[in-house]
């Protein structure tokens, strides 16, 4: 089957792209600032709501990482919304010494849910986007760290290391996710981070019932973390009930091929052709969970399995 992306998903258009929209939030140590991203033209835009990882860069864990693949969703009909969680180290000078340092697991989940409360604001506050968005289809996506607060937003719970209490922050305005390079069960966590993040070691998949695709390389062995292999990054998959989509990518590293930025050093897989995968799987994906009826993801996933060189395989329960 010789289907292309523009096949699946449309032909791309131009890209806006606006930062910062600052907002300030009552409680927090410094505003919150994120980059909204958004196609050119179109109405009744979903919104991806991204989540980024805690990668050796100091920028590509902010609200200016990620563009290969934010770019991609936005040119293929989405609006996406990054924030600079207060975990990134762009803001380490600023927030060292206050609660939560330096992870901030907790907040990263609650400013997902503070960008829904102010979607109005934000939309409002982009040039050209204003009237566009459709405030009723949600998804979030996160890479790595941002995987795991993506997961705790589609419903995964966690008891905190400190005081044992069970936390969930499931956000029922969010309605579908994609968990990319994800961390996975804490009981396979015996690596030497295993004491640094110790929320990691509590999280509980059963909880998580919000439809998602978990997207996995099968060479990402996060030993640093356990000896599980690239198994450990499918256990949101594989430990979560209700409608789940495993994508694993053939020889893809834990950048999935280089998501996090443009040409970035710490990308070991570097594969452009593996960065435009990503992006249409996913597109597609979520395309058909925000739009039912929509044959993007059927017919992506058809594509994928008659490619006679395929970057990958997808299984579903």
């Amino acid at each position: 089957m010789n289907t292309s992306t523009a096949d699946i998903l449309g032909a791309p258009v131009p890209v806006l792209s606006y930062s910062p929209v600052v907002l300030s939030v009552p409680g927090r140590p410094v505003d919150l600032q994120v980059r909204v991203s958004a196609p050119e033209t179109g109405s009744g835009l979903p919104v991806i709501l991204f989540s980024h990882g805690q990668g050796p860069s100091n920028d590509l864990s902010s609200l200016n990482g990620y563009a290969p693949l934010v770019n991609f969703w936005a040119a293929h009909g989405f609006v996406v919304i990054q924030p600079t969680h207060l975990s990134s180290r762009t803001l380490s000078h600023l927030v060292a010494d206050a609660p939560e340092a330096p992870f901030f697991w907790r907040s990263r989940a609650q400013e997902m849910t503070d960008i829904l409360d102010r979607l109005d604001e934000i939309e409002k506050s982009v040039p050209l986007l204003a009237g566009r968005i459709d405030h009723t289809k949600v998804a979030v996506a996160g890479h790595s760290f941002g995987g795991f607060t993506s997961s705790t937003l589609l419903g995964a719970e966690v008891t905190d290391p400190d005081t044992g209490e069970a936390v969930s922050f499931l956000e029922p305005r969010i309605t579908t996710g994609v968990l990319l390079a994800a961390p996975g069960r804490g009981d396979a966590i015996n690596g030497p981070m295993g004491q640094a993040v110790p929320f990691f070691r509590t999280i509980d998949f059963s909880t998580m019932t919000t439809p998602a695709l978990v997207v996995v390389g099968d060479e990402d062995d996060s030993q640093h973390f356990t000896d599980m292999g690239p198994l450990w990054h499918a256990d949101p998959y594989t430990l979560s009930p209700g409608p789940k989509s495993l994508l694993t990518l053939f020889g893809a590293g834990h950048a999935l091929g280089g998501i996090p930025g443009y040409d970035a050093a710490e990308t070991t897989d570097e594969s452009p052709e593996r960065v435009a995968a990503v992006g249409r799987l996913t597109s597609a994906y979520l395309r058909s969970r925000l739009h039912p009826g929509d044959q993007a993801w059927q017919t992506a996933c058809e594509a994928l399995a008659a490619d006679p060189a395929p970057a990958g395989r997808v299984e579903t329960t």
